[in-house]
């Protein structure tokens, strides 16, 4: 099984290079299977309002790697998601958006998602969807302490930084819109003030896949590894082979 997180954010030139893997291990999936046509990817998505717009995205994104069967399961925020949704998918693939709300409404999938994926079935998290996919997760907040740590802008409704019970697919927390929302740095003041030992943070258009074989990195953009060290944190980079 392989998990798929994608630090967000739509290419100018299309070409789904942080979706392609993902499809592919779905598509081989559904061929052992005996499924005839694409692979039928869940899409979950949890918005105010413009659900299908948002899940619309996703499946053009991915389409770029290949033919799917999309089973779109568009959720209102509040809303939560009915247990067995997820049966029969090839692949499962979380969207973006306010990440509290995401937890909320997947909360009753976390032993489904667990379980469809120790299967041998990939998820893909975009955003939001990557950045519960971890034992802990951090949903949200700009200060700690008191102290602003990260732009305001990208605290999800939150004021301090908050780290919660994710899925748990994986035990690093994981960050996304890196480069461009300037949330590095939220990333390693958590892992400094010991609310975290560490994580990853992911730029958009870029995808961290961890899986079997290791960690490599697809799409336009970089992955920074935090790690505590004796005398604060270290940060390095992984970078995109494309």
């Amino acid at each position: 099984m392989s998990v798929h997180l994608v630090g967000g954010g739509w290419p100018e030139n299309g070409g789904g290079a942080a979706f392609r893997a993902f499809v592919e291990e779905a598509a081989a999936r559904a061929r052992e299977a005996g499924v005839l046509g694409g692979p039928r990817i869940a899409v979950v998505v949890v918005r105010d309002g413009d659900q299908l717009e948002h899940s619309a995205a996703l499946v053009a994104e991915a389409a770029h790697a290949g033919p799917i069967d999309e089973r779109v399961i568009a959720l209102a925020e509040g809303e939560t998601a009915a247990p067995g949704v997820l049966a029969d998918s090839d692949g499962i693939l979380v969207g973006g958006g306010l990440t509290p709300a995401y937890l909320q409404s997947l909360a009753p999938l976390f032993d489904e998602i667990r379980e469809r994926v120790s299967e041998g079935v990939p998820y893909l998290g975009f955003s939001a969807g990557a950045m519960i996919a971890p034992e802990r997760a951090l949903v949200g907040g700009w200060r700690i302490g008191g102290i602003p740590v990260s732009p305001e802008e990208a605290g999800e409704e939150l004021d301090e930084v908050t780290i919660v019970n994710g899925i748990g697919l994986l035990d690093v927390t994981v960050e996304v819109h890196t480069a461009q929302w300037g949330t590095l740095s939220r990333l390693v003041a958590a892992t400094a003030a010991g609310l975290t030992d560490g994580g990853v943070a992911i730029d958009e258009s870029t995808a961290l896949i961890v899986g079997a074989s290791g960690l490599s990195v697809a799409g336009s953009g970089n992955v920074w590894r935090v790690a505590p060290a004796e005398r604060g944190v270290v940060v390095d980079v992984l970078a995109s082979a494309d």
